[in-house]
């Protein structure tokens, strides 16, 4: 268990300027292995920038880029 000092190291996420949706490899990486995105206390990513990484997965997901679900 953690104290309230110590938290479990997230993995190292991408540093990114903009978000697109074609770019599926920066993308999969905000995603957990459920196919889910990943929140924005893991990407540490402000909120417009994360309303842009959810814009830009469900747009992936839409042009068949992303699966929805993960098998």
């Amino acid at each position: 268990m953690y104290h309230m000092n110590e938290r479990k190291k997230d993995t190292e996420l991408p540093h990114v300027r903009y978000f697109d949706y074609k770019d599926v490899e920066t993308l999969k990486k905000f995603i957990n292995p459920h196919g889910r995105i990943v929140g924005r206390k893991h990407t540490k990513l402000p909120a417009r920038e994360q309303r842009e990484l959810a814009r830009a997965v469900k747009n992936a997901r839409y042009m068949a880029l992303l699966q929805y679900v993960v098998a």
